[in-house]
């Protein structure tokens, strides 16, 4: 698994626990409906840190919060 589905899988989790929908955590987050759709959609190729930090916000979580996932921990370096 790579950064990007890491990113994408962890807000599947998160709005599946908190019961969302990714409309409403955009909304609730102040981030704009089409971008979390890239995101999941995997059309957002470098979704960034103040979008992720939005994200956890509207999720009322931490990044750290965030990013404390095993799929996060067994990542392999991505530079090539």
């Amino acid at each position: 698994m790579d950064t990007r589905a890491a990113v994408k899988e962890r807000i599947v989790e998160l709005c599946k626990e908190k019961n969302l929908a990714f409309n409403a955590l955009a909304i609730i987050s102040g981030v704009h409906p089409s971008t979390v759709k890239g995101i999941i959609n995997g059309a957002s190729q470098n979704p960034g840190i103040v979008t992720i930090k939005k994200l956890c916000d509207g999720l009322d979580i931490t990044l750290p919060e965030f990013f404390d996932s095993e799929m996060f921990q067994s990542l392999e370096q991505e530079i090539r």
